[in-house]
């Protein structure tokens, strides 16, 4: 569907149903250089089972107008705005890396509005390395290929997608290729610029899952436990041997994980 936010056209996978504010809502928020259609494995079937699903593409992604956020705060007062928007007043949200951070500081400066809290391959600061900053800003392929590198578990190096004759990090490269200009760069210098991730923590009140890999090397693990620690309502759950793009890697397992702590039927 498609989404009227400050003037800016803005498209929104349902996962097949129309919206209905009379459900329970649940955002589903990317991360850097993506768009909805990492979540087309989550979306669908929550979207059948009780939930009101907007997969959205941030600003400048995929089918969205717009140029890209420019900060995870903005990112958080966008998200909250389209809440307005839309005239929901509590959503639950899931975010996935870049889409992580700005779910928790949007639940940390709006405890009132968001409902539950799932954080996908998360850890409160996200520093990434200047070499692949500069290559995203001079839009080089190479940055694309070092994220799909380094943020697929090795058992997605060498196959495993549950549809026969799909290559996951094929797509993902293809994903990150169709980035527009820019995009990129703008997601990973709001990423690496972001240092407020454990104040954030301490001002969530909803309850929080925190759904990580543990093969997971671009958000490790043992990188969460601040979270865990600081967010006073939270679970954590490891998939084993999933890397950074879970949802993609172990959809099934995903899906498990948060069907369980959002309450959609089993």
């Amino acid at each position: 569907m498609w989404i009227e936010s400050n003037g800016t056209k803005i498209f929104a996978q349902t996962g097949g149903k129309p919206f209905d504010a009379e459900k329970p809502t649940v955002l589903l928020v990317h991360g850097a250089g993506m768009d909805q259609t990492v979540w087309q494995q989550q979306s669908r079937y929550l979207a059948h089972h009780g939930w009101n699903v907007l997969a959205v593409d941030l600003p400048g992604h995929g089918k969205s107008e717009g140029a890209p956020l420019s900060s995870v705060g903005a990112g958080a007062d966008w998200l909250v705005g389209l809440m307005d928007g839309l005239g929901l007043e509590r959503a639950s949200l899931v975010g996935h890396s870049l889409g992580a951070l700005i779910a928790l500081d949007a639940a940390g400066r709006y405890p009132d509005r968001i409902a539950k809290l799932a954080l996908l391959g998360v850890t409160p600061k996200m520093p990434v390395h200047q070499d692949l900053l500069d290559a995203a800003a001079a839009n080089q392929p190479v940055a694309g290929q070092l994220i799909v590198g380094w943020g697929f578990g090795k058992r997605a190096h060498r196959g495993g997608n549950i549809a026969p004759g799909m290559w996951m990090m094929g797509g993902g490269g293809r994903l990150l290729e169709h980035a527009r200009p820019g995009v990129l760069a703008a997601d990973l210098t709001a990423a690496n610029a972001y240092a407020g991730g454990l104040e954030a923590a301490g001002r969530v009140t909803c309850p929080t899952l925190l759904l990580l890999g543990a093969a997971d090397r671009m958000t490790p693990v043992k990188g969460a436990r601040a979270l865990q620690e600081g967010i006073a309502d939270c679970r954590t759950v490891v998939l084993p041997g999933a890397g950074h793009m879970m949802m993609i890697e172990a959809p099934r397992e995903t899906l498990k994980a948060l069907t369980g702590f959002l309450g959609a039927d089993a």
